[in-house]
């Protein structure tokens, strides 16, 4: 054993029995970073809404959106691991006689298990509190929407004549199917006509012989147009909403592709901010630590010293 700077030797039992863990200062760091990281995430949520517009060409584009979104999530991990690991560094106990790379390995262990600690405690308050700021601008916008596009969706419901909801429409329609001249209200027409491109769309595309052969007498009944007019008017129509339900379905491709892409890059870009939090909160551990052993404690003297004077020995 080597002998200390005071020429004592330190009791080893005394340090064999200490744990290298200062759990009382990791969570400390811990609550620290999480608060702030709370903090800053729910200031970030509340820019976000205040710079996006629901109405189209204002406030700021997608893009600007997810790229700031990505700097404050590393912003945010960066500035709240770092002061918890700090926090966790500084307040921990002070090894004594241990060597210098094991003081600087329990450093690091304590700023990444404050990281760790705050890690989860964030991400349980920001699922609770986000979900409910998220909900409430979602249902808000949903509202507006709503409002606007409601006669809309009347219109298209009878329109459809509850399609989903009666998939056996299309062969009762078929059982009253008659060539003469019968009046037939608009809305029965429509739901008809309906049901049987629904069907047709839905199936291989093509409308079948018999089908477009009775639109075209529907049509003709109501344009006095000729069978064969009519049942070039029927191709027509159809073809165009063929090609617009195809170009709902590009459409919805594209968006479906847009997004799977989108939360790749996020998922990507939050575990390069999470690896930085980890980082810069085990950095700031030891730097905290570091600044822990350089303090210098005062001394002061409770009571007053004596000096004592030894006379030399009378001859």
């Amino acid at each position: 054993m080597n002998r200390s700077s005071d020429g004592f030797y330190p009791v080893a039992d005394e340090f064999s029995t200490l744990s290298g863990v200062s759990w009382a200062a990791i969570f400390a760091g811990a609550a620290a970073a999480a608060a702030l990281s709370l903090i800053l995430v729910l200031l970030g949520f509340g820019l976000g809404f205040s710079a996006v517009s629901p109405w189209a060409h204002e406030g700021v584009s997608a893009k600007s959106l997810g790229i700031s979104t990505i700097v404050w999530l590393a912003f945010t991990q960066i500035v709240a691991s770092g002061l918890g690991g700090y926090i966790a560094g500084r307040l921990r106990v002070r090894w004594a006689y241990m060597h210098g790379d094991e003081v600087y390995f329990r450093d690091t262990a304590h700023g990444f298990l404050a990281w760790c600690i705050a890690t989860l405690v964030t991400a349980t308050l920001v699922v609770g509190s986000v979900s409910n700021i998220v909900s409430g601008g979602v249902q808000a916008g949903a509202t507006v929407a709503g409002g606007a596009a409601s006669a809309m969706t009347q219109a298209a419901g009878s329109a459809v004549g509850n399609t989903d909801s009666d998939p056996y429409g299309y062969f009762i329609d078929s059982l009253f199917r008659d060539d003469r001249p019968v009046a037939v209200s608009e809305d029965a027409v429509n739901g008809t006509v309906t049901r049987i491109f629904a069907r047709s769309l839905r199936n291989d595309g093509q409308l079948a012989p018999e089908d477009r052969t009775y639109l075209a007498q529907l049509v003709a009944q109501r344009t006095n147009l000729t069978q064969a007019d009519a049942e070039r008017r029927v191709d027509e129509v159809y073809a165009r909403t063929q090609k617009a339900a195809a170009d709902a379905k590009l459409t919805a491709q594209q968006a479906a592709d847009t997004a799977a892409k989108v939360a790749a890059l996020t998922a990507l870009w939050m575990f390069v901010a999470l690896l930085a939090g980890a980082f810069f909160a085990s950095l700031a551990a030891i730097f905290g630590g570091r600044r822990r052993d350089a303090v210098e404690y005062l001394e002061t003297d409770a009571y007053v010293t004596t000096t004592t004077t030894t006379l030399p020995p009378v001859r």
